[in-house]
């Protein structure tokens, strides 16, 4: 745990001479627990303090940044062990192992179906984030498989070898892209080390435990290498959940820099379905990356889905702006139907009045991103508010008819919202799958 606010105002001078812009030490240091203000603000701390204090201001999970450009991905930096408490910040980076004794047109079309696996939901890119090239031949083989999948994605690279001239000839290959080095054991800690360093490349320490990986962790630190992501080992799933935990735990609750890290999780099922599920589980608990074999897009949206819900900030829902969206050649005579601005309904909606071909005005309420019915619930989705968007967008002006299409799951105020908006309620059908067959028939 970082320190306190009294455990920090303990080892500041006490002098409350103000030149840190706050009234007394006290203030400063309750700022400084919250990490708003840098002790460069204090000008009369000693080199002891200052390093005590500079220690305890680093994040307890490092950050770690590999690949390059707009495809680099951030892993770590992760503050809490579950989403209330905030939020998890950085998405699991999902990749896939190519073996470099394919053919050179199986890699070719491998690498281009990944590639390919590109999704779209709630009005979110969704993209997988690494490609890794697996030794199984020799140095030369596995160094012309690294060329070909490097000029075929832009994607992240990891290195899967154990041999330091085939690693080497990869890095040589890939300067300037920040490749991810695999891995780093006891067997060759000295050699890999020297690699990653020379080439600065972040690096996985692989060992059984959580206890040989923290002591190769202190190990390779000491030798300058600090951008490391820690595994350990091929397990079952829930003793690799249980490694995945309490390292996390370890380094936010006991401070334990040697395992402060971001985790890696290789996936070895043969069976498409057993290799998603156990993806998931590691996305949920506590990957920073998960590296599998499977490419198919229905294995790949599952766990693209999964990971967009983990990583969304549980107190502040998707939402889109609330506005009016005319969707397809709108005209004076379109319907107009009404929803929330939660991303998930709003593209739901979205989706089904595309399908119906029937060009018509979606207007989005601003319900602070909740869904129709909790929204309804928690009085966001009222006939006051409904009527306030109506006068706000000038959907008087759109269109020529006075008539609104709600959600059947809120019939109950179309009543009230028809003498307050001066407009007939068309209490439409309760899931969206209805209404493409309602608009065709309306």
């Amino acid at each position: 745990m970082g320190l306190s606010g009294l455990d920090i105002y303990k080892l500041l001078p006490k002098t409350n001479c103000r030149e840190c812009g706050f009234a007394t030490c006290l203030a400063f240091a309750m700022q400084l627990a919250k990490k708003a203000v840098g002790i460069d603000k204090c000008p009369h701390l000693t080199a002891e303090v200052q390093d005590k204090l500079e220690a305890q201001a680093l994040p307890p999970i490092k950050l770690i940044t590999m690949g390059s450009g707009d495809k680099r991905l951030e892993i770590g930096n992760e503050t809490v062990m579950f989403r209330h408490e905030e939020k998890f910040h950085r998405p699991t980076g999902i990749g896939f192992i190519l073996e470099d004794n394919l053919s050179d047109g199986e890699i070719k079309a491998k690498v281009e179906k990944i590639n390919q696996l590109k999704f779209e939901r709630v009005g979110q890119s969704l993209e997988v984030n690494l490609v890794a090239i697996r030794q199984n031949n020799g140095s030369a083989r596995f160094i012309d498989a690294v060329r070909l999948v490097s000029i075929t994605t832009p994607l992240v690279l990891v290195l899967m070898t154990n041999d330091a001239q085939a690693l080497k000839g990869g890095l040589e290959l890939l300067k300037g892209r920040n490749p991810l080095v695999y891995h780093a054991t006891k067997e060759n800690l000295n050699e890999v080390s020297k690699l990653a360093k020379e080439y600065k490349a972040p690096l996985v320490v692989y060992g059984e435990d959580l206890e040989q990986v923290s002591g190769l962790a202190v190990a390779l630190a000491s030798q300058g290498v600090n951008d490391l992501v820690i595994e350990t080992g091929k397990k079952g799933i829930c003793e690799k959940i249980g490694d995945l935990t309490q390292g996390r735990r370890l380094a936010l609750k006991k401070s334990d820099r040697s395992l402060g890290y971001p985790s890696l999780a290789v996936i070895e099922q043969d069976d498409p379905y057993e290799e998603v599920q156990e993806a998931a589980s590691y996305i949920s608990k506590y990957a920073g990356i998960i590296l599998m074999k499977g490419v198919q897009p229905w294995q790949v949206l599952a766990l693209l889905t999964f990971r967009q819900n983990i990583y969304t900030d549980p107190q502040k829902p998707l939402q889109i702006e609330p506005k009016l969206y005319p969707i397809g050649q709108v005209n004076d005579k379109s319907p107009v139907l009404i929803t929330t601005n939660f991303s998930l309904s709003y593209y739901t909606v979205l989706g089904e009045v595309e399908a119906s071909k029937i060009p018509a005005y979606i207007i989005s309420v601003d319900t602070e991103g909740m869904s129709v019915l909790t929204a309804w619930a928690a009085e966001k989705f009222t006939p006051h508010k409904i009527t306030e968007s109506l006068n706000k967008f000038g959907i008087k002006e759109a269109v020529s008819h006075k008539q609104l299409v709600i959600p059947g799951y809120v019939a109950v105020m179309s009543g009230e919202l028809q003498d307050e908006s001066g407009f007939e309620i068309i209490v439409g059908p309760k899931e969206a799958a209805g209404i493409p067959a309602f608009l065709k028939n309306l």
